[in-house]
């Protein structure tokens, strides 16, 4: 396990903020489904990456990665050739894969490590028992599945993950037949189900999204090869806003004004406990703010709780993050790990079923904090450690790999100070 000491120091400057990975992921898919050659440039091969990268490359497909970008030589027929796909810890892969690998109709068993083995499948397990495709598992990874899906209504809740609903727009719009998926409830994640729809225009599929209560997905469709540049990452991005809130002037350089990702709602709820934000066409530049508590509704936008948190404890007054129960079976218990690891620095965090009610405070104390395995808990108590008025020292750093392999380099780059201690 690695550790770092980062020494309390406010951040300024300029950063590029690095691509999106939920558009990656989608990107590589698409390309991979296209019969043709496509290139998906400006990409980082973090964890969660390569895992997908290396999953369609069991399924067949030609990939040749490049420094920040991927060849990919794509094609719609097919072909098991490892039958056993290893998923890392990305629940991204997994859930969007599965769908896919049954286009195959042979047996593939996806593996996996840490909190992925036992985060929830039961959407899939339902779809397997009414369509009749056999599985095998004991509650989690390992899985192995067999079958087909075929043209059919399918109905998926709302508030489990919009990735069972990316998984199905991935494959159905390739099978003999018109479908659908019907959505049970309210359906929360709006943003990453409208980026998908995006994605797959954008190679030739067409999804009609009807008030996000149901999808209508005609079959018999192609992908169509192209070239695809991943935009920069809103989730990301929101570790350097706060860090500008908290610290010094930061720009934020290759983000889209126009983006469709829902983690653009950290604008929002930024300019909501006083931040000044300016967004321009194509980058962000962050101001030193005086920010106060507000009701936060996670709800359309879960990957923001953890550095909400932070920017709330550090906030005056009282902040309610609200219907973020879905964050519990993360990467870990963002909730519980928020609140465990921002007290231990001497923050005022309690817990509710469905969020955190946080009384913010000027500066924090420094000590000892743990990473929970968890990219997005490593990189919020990093921020965290602008406001510190002694060292910090997060163990389980090396988490960062999943998503932000470079995210110390560049906040070495806007002035931070961080020294790597021998691992544990």
């Amino acid at each position: 396990m690695s550790r770092v000491k980062i020494t309390p120091k406010s951040l300024t400057g300029t950063v590029t903020i690095p691509p999106s990975k939920s558009l990656s992921h989608r990107a590589i898919i698409c390309a991979a489904l296209a019969n043709g050659e496509s290139s998906v440039d400006n990409i980082i091969f973090s964890d969660d990456i390569i895992a997908t990268s290396k999953a369609m490359e069991s399924l067949g497909v030609k990939m040749n990665m490049k420094d920040s970008s991927i060849e990919i030589q794509g094609n719609d027929s097919l072909k098991l050739v490892n039958p056993e796909i290893d998923c890392i810890e990305s629940g991204s892969t997994l859930r969007f894969i599965i769908p896919i690998a049954l286009l195959t109709s042979e047996e593939v068993t996806f593996k996996g490590r840490g909190r992925l083995t036992t985060r929830p499948l039961t959407t899939y397990y339902n779809i397997f028992d009414k369509e009749g495709i056999t599985y095998d598992t004991r509650s989690g990874l390992p899985l192995k599945v067999k079958g087909s899906l075929k043209p059919s209504v399918y109905e998926v809740e709302g508030n489990i993950s919009s990735q069972f609903i990316t998984g199905l727009m991935f494959t159905l719009p390739l099978l003999n037949g018109d479908s659908s998926i019907k959505i049970i409830g309210e359906l929360e994640s709006k943003g990453y189900v409208d980026l998908t729809i995006d994605v797959l225009k954008q190679y030739g599929v067409e999804i009609q999204n009807n008030n996000y209560e149901e999808f209508i997905i005609k079959g018999n469709q192609k992908y169509k090869a192209q070239n695809y540049r991943v935009e920069g990452d809103y989730s990301q991005v929101a570790f350097f806003i706060v860090a500008g809130l908290l610290g010094g002037e930061i720009t934020c350089l290759d983000m889209r004004a126009d983006s469709l990702q829902g983690d653009r709602e950290i604008i929002d709820i930024v300019r909501t406990m006083g931040g000044r934000v300016d967004v321009l066409e194509d980058k962000i530049i962050v101001y030193p703010s005086k920010t106060h508590g507000a009701t936060i509704d996670a709800s359309q936008c879960p990957d923001l709780v953890p550095i909400i948190a932070t920017l709330a404890a550090l906030s005056e007054g009282e902040t309610r993050i609200i219907n973020a129960a879905r964050v519990r079976i993360k990467e870990s218990d963002r909730l519980e790990a928020m609140r465990s690891e921002l007290n231990k620095i001497g923050a005022d965090v309690k817990e509710t079923p469905d969020g955190l009610v946080i009384k913010g405070k000027f500066l924090l104390d420094g000590g000892v904090v743990d990473g929970w395995n968890d990219h997005r808990i490593v990189m919020a108590m990093a921020m965290a450690s602008i406001r510190c008025t002694s060292d910090l020292i997060i163990e389980g750093s090396e988490a960062i790999k999943k998503s932000y392999p470079t995210f110390f380099e560049d906040f070495r780059k806007l002035g931070g100070k961080v020294d790597e201690l021998d691992a544990r």
